[in-house]
């Protein structure tokens, strides 16, 4: 039996793929700020309720739909560890 974050966390890639799917004028930006703030809890439920295994395989799924914000972050962190100190 699926047990209640694992179905959150399937209504919440449900969700991502609607949205990702309609078109946007900010490159989907507000709504992955939604999806961010909608997903975090749920990640944590995930971690929380049905294990590391369960919780690693929708870290991955998070960071499939999040794959640009990802870069762009990732990116950020090695620019400003790049900066030479004063």
């Amino acid at each position: 039996m699926m047990s209640y974050s694992l179905s959150a966390a399937c209504c919440w890639i449900i969700l991502a793929a609607i949205l990702g799917a309609l078109p946007s004028n900010d490159n989907h930006w507000r709504r992955a700020y939604l999806l961010m703030a909608l997903g975090a809890p749920i990640l944590i439920w995930v971690y929380m309720s049905d294990g590391m295994y369960w919780g690693l395989a929708f870290t991955v799924a998070v960071m499939s739909v999040f794959r640009w914000p990802l870069r762009y972050f990732i990116a950020w962190v090695l620019r400003s560890g790049s900066r030479p100190s004063e």
